[in-house]
């Protein structure tokens, strides 16, 4: 048994944290009193000394999980380097060419990469090399969309009406997100591009802060082929689904499509807006950032990230450990409020009859050691590191169910 809980939860040592947190800091999306101390495979130890399962990946940021010795050996490296954070959209540095050959390898062919610091700003990056090329138009996104709270990300973002009250908005026509291929919307877009001039259409393809719904391939398969028809370039944002957390490296290479932008954040430490080479803005400083491709720690790792997926066969495990996952899973469906399971690979939703219902089994979960996070309205999120073992998705599944049921 990996998860092991020693005091009160929060412990003595979390509450007095938290307790500065609250009153210097804003209190933002905090789902329980958890205050991390370290973690080693796909167990999160706190600073009381309890140790929690991990099914959340730190919102996919840790797809290796913990500790992994190979990050530890660059942590190691780089711990005496004392220019370990450069500007660096203004001085070259070595790794900053490693993790674009190794981006390179993965995106499509033909495809160039900015590098950035988060997600929204891969997010906000796409659609201004959208702009660019196509002028000030409005942009498409979805229903129940998240693409960042910057905002011009936070423009084409649909999940929470909470994100959006007050804030200016860039032009945006809305098309309902089909997970149905009989959906009696799923050709929206055709219509909304024979009306309109458009300068992009941006989508996820499983929804992530949304609610973990997963598109239909018709839905994706008729977005790539009018915006092709109408000369639209078409956006996928990739920032949680991305990078092998689907089983692919993409989630859109299960539908036969690729983009002509996507963003990438996350399990790649640094955020990148990957582009056809068509879009490039050609002119020096359209694109830049103090620290974008500046944290040099950052981009090793994500490069070594991207060579232990490779090595240890990770996407392939992605899928089998999601499969078993789904199975356990689908056995407490209709069940005390639970009523659909959904996702692709390690990429797993909950969805619950209620929010109120779907908070308070987060908070209990957390009680007995288990990590887990709420997505949409009345979503739980299941996505554990990539290197997770059955072993480990067995201890998970019995809490779960206990919890759950």
């Amino acid at each position: 048994m990996r998860h092991k809980i020693d005091t009160l939860i929060p412990g003595p040592k979390a509450t007095k944290i938290i307790n500065i947190i609250k009153e210097l800091s804003y209190d933002s999306t905090f789902t329980y009193p958890l205050v991390i101390a370290n973690g080693h495979n796909c167990v999160i130890k706190d600073v009381d000394g309890n140790a929690f399962l991990d099914f959340t990946s730190n919102i996919g940021t840790c797809p290796l999980g913990y500790s992994h010795s190979e990050i530890m050996q660059v942590l190691k490296e780089y711990s005496q380097n004392g220019m370990h954070k450069i500007a660096g959209q203004d001085f070259y540095c070595e790794e900053h060419a490693k993790i674009a050959q190794k981006v390179s390898s993965i995106v499509p062919e033909n495809f160039k990469t900015f590098f950035i610091n988060s997600g929204a700003e891969a997010v906000e990056n796409a659609i201004k090399i959208a702009y660019k090329k196509m002028g000030p138009l409005p942009g498409v996104s979805c229903s129940n969309a998240f693409h960042g709270r910057t905002l011009g990300a936070l423009s084409f973002t649909f999940s929470k009406p909470i994100q959006k009250a007050n804030f200016p908005e860039l032009p945006v026509k809305k098309i309902k997100f089909c997970i149905n291929d009989n959906d009696l919307e799923i050709d929206s877009i055709e219509k909304l591009l024979k009306e309109n001039k458009i300068a992009f259409i941006l989508s996820e393809v499983i929804q992530g802060e949304g609610g973990y719904n997963v598109a239909s391939k018709q839905f994706i398969t008729n977005l790539r082929k009018f915006a092709n028809q109408y000369g639209v370039p078409l956006i996928l944002d990739e920032v949680q689904s991305g990078m092998g957390r689907t089983g692919k490296w993409w989630a859109f290479e299960h539908y036969n499509v690729k983009p002509d932008i996507m963003s990438i954040a996350k399990a790649l430490q640094v955020g990148a807006t990957a582009y056809d080479k068509i879009f490039d803005p050609i002119e020096r400083g359209v694109l830049s950032s103090t620290w974008g491709a500046g944290s040099r720690i950052d981009m090793i790792v994500g490069t070594k990230i991207i060579d232990v997926i490779n090595r240890e066969r990770l996407l392939a495990n992605a899928t089998a450990m999601g499969n078993i996952l789904k199975k356990g899973l689908n056995e407490i469906v209709e069940k005390n409020g639970i009523i659909e399971v959904r996702g692709i690979g390690l990429m797993i939703g909950i969805e619950f009859d209620t929010k109120e219902k779907r908070d308070n089994k987060l908070i209990e979960l957390f009680k007995q050691g288990l990590l887990l996070l709420p997505a949409g309205q009345k979503a739980m999120r299941v996505i554990p590191p990539l290197t997770i073992t059955e072993e480990e998705i067995q201890e998970g599944l019995a809490i779960m169910t206990e919890v759950l049921l």
